[in-house]
C-alpha cells in the first residue's frame, strides 16, 4: 500500500463522509453509518479515532461547526458536528479536551422535518455567530435554519439561562433549550444546501428538478409572503436539460447536487443526471449555466469543489456496474478528458466523498461499502 493512502473500516455501511474545512481542523474527518458517527484525525499513513457518537439511527447528513478545532492544532480542541438521522431527527454532537462525547437531540416531532434530510451546513461568513445557525434541507421541500442557542426557551416561554456556545455540563441545573427554526418552503424536494465563507446571510439551495436558489434567509419576512422561497431567493439558476425532462415527466431520477466554490462567491457548480454545469453569478445569462459537460453518461452522483486547488472539481458515478469511480475535472478545461480514479471494482459504488482541506497535494476521502479510503489525487 502506498504510504499516502489511509483506509478506515467503519464496521457497517458508510453513508456519509465529511471533511472539516476549518483551517484548525483540516485533518479531521467524520464518518457516519447505520448507527453512529466517528471522527478521525487523518495524518497519512495513519488515522486516529478521536470521537465516537452513538445515534441509534442511520445517518443521512453531516455538517462541521466552525468551532471545531483538531487536537493537532490546539490543546483546547473541540469537536462539534450536526447530524441528521433516518427518522428525520437532528443531533448536535460535541466533544472537547475537557468533556466527553455528548449527543443533544432536536428537531424531532412536529417542530422538524417530515421527510429525509438530505443535506445540512452551518452559516457562512466570518461573524462570531456563524456556529449559532445550521441549515437543513429535506424531501419535504423545506429549508430550515436552526438557532442552536436561542435566547428564549420556547418550551417554557422564559428567557434561556446564560450559557456559552460550548457543550453543556451534565450537572447543569438548567436543561438546554430546544433550538428554534426559521422555515422557508420551496416548490420541490431539496437536495443540497451550501454556505459561503464570504456571506453570512445567504444559502445556496438546490432542488431535484433542475433549479438552484441563492436564498437570503435573513431577509425581512414582513416585506413579502411569510415563509415563501419567492421573497427570499436573490437569484434562481436553472439546468435547462434537467428542468425540461422533469417538466415532461421523463426524468429518470431525482438528483441535483450543487456546490459553491469557496474562493469565489460567483462560481457555482452542479451535476444533474449525466451533465455537470458551471454558473458565473457575475454573468447571469438568465440563470443558464456558463459551461456544461458530460462526466458520466449513466448519471453523476454528487459534485465537490477542491478547497486547496479551487479550479478542480469532482463528480462520482452512481452506477454500480461501473464500480466506485470518480472523475476529476479542471474548470479551465471542462471539455478535456477528466482524470479517472478507480477506487474499487463493481458492485461497489461511491456512497459519498469529500475533499480533505489540508494544504498540499489534493486528497479525497471516499466511502464505499464499510470502508473509507483517503488518498492524494494521483494515488489509487
Amino acid at each position: 500500500m502506498d504510504s499516502g493512502v489511509v483506509r478506515i473500516n467503519h464496521g457497517s455501511d458508510v453513508f456519509v463522509v465529511r471533511a472539516c474545512s476549518n483551517d484548525d481542523g483540516a485533518d479531521l474527518l467524520a464518518i457516519a453509518g447505520e448507527h453512529s458517527v466517528e471522527v478521525f484525525r487523518v495524518s497519512p499513513p495513519i488515522s486516529e479515532r478521536v470521537a465516537s457518537f452513538h445515534v441509534g439511527r442511520r445517518i443521512t447528513a453531516l455538517a462541521w461547526s466552525p468551532r471545531s478545532i483538531s487536537p493537532s492544532s490546539s490543546d483546547d480542541w473541540v469537536i462539534e458536528i450536526t447530524a441528521a438521522a433516518s427518522d428525520f431527527s437532528l443531533h448536535l454532537l460535541t466533544k472537547s479536551s475537557t468533556s466527553s462525547e455528548n449527543t443533544f437531540a432536536f428537531g424531532g416531532g412536529l417542530s422538524g422535518h417530515h421527510g429525509k434530510v438530505n443535506d445540512m451546513c452551518f452559516c457562512g461568513g466570518r461573524d462570531q455567530d456563524n456556529a449559532k445557525y445550521v441549515a437543513t434541507v429535506a424531501d419535504d421541500k423545506m429549508l430550515m435554519v436552526w438557532d442552536l442557542h436561542p435566547a428564549l426557551d420556547i418550551s417554557s416561554g422564559i428567557p434561556s439561562p446564560d450559557r456559552s456556545m460550548g457543550t453543556d455540563a451534565p450537572s447543569s441545573p438548567h436543561p438546554r433549550p430546544q433550538p428554534t427554526a426559521y422555515v422557508i418552503s420551496f416548490p420541490h424536494p431539496l437536495v443540497t444546501v451550501n454556505c459561503h465563507q464570504f456571506s453570512s446571510k445567504e444559502f445556496l439551495v438546490s432542488d431535484c428538478r433542475g433549479s438552484i436558489f441563492l436564498t437570503d434567509w435573513r431577509s425581512d419576512p414582513e416585506q413579502s409572503e411569510q415563509g415563501s422561497w419567492k421573497h427570499s431567493s436573490v437569484i434562481e439558476l436553472v439546468e435547462p436539460h434537467s428542468l425540461a425532462k422533469s417538466l415532461v415527466g421523463i426524468s429518470s431520477q431525482w438528483t441535483g447536487y450543487a456546490a459553491w466554490r469557496q474562493d469565489n462567491v460567483d462560481i457555482v457548480g452542479a451535476t444533474y443526471g449525466s451533465r455537470f454545469s458551471i454558473w458565473d453569478l457575475s454573468k447571469p445569462q438568465g440563470g443558464k449555466p456558463l459551461q456544461t459537460g458530460i462526466s458520466f453518461p449513466e448519471g453523476g452522483h454528487q459534485f465537490r469543489w477542491c478547497p486547496t486547488n479551487p479550479d478542480y472539481f469532482a463528480v462520482a458515478s452512481q452506477c454500480p456496474t461501473k464500480g466506485a469511480v470518480i472523475h476529476i475535472h479542471d474548470m479551465n478545461y471542462v471539455h478535456a478528458q477528466p482524470h479517472v480514479i478507480n477506487i474499487a471494482p463493481r458492485p461497489h459504488r461511491v456512497r459519498d466523498f469529500d475533499f480533505m482541506a489540508r494544504r498540499g497535494n489534493p486528497a479525497l476521502a471516499v466511502a464505499y461499502g464499510v470502508e473509507v479510503v483517503v488518498f492524494p489525487i494521483g494515488v489509487e
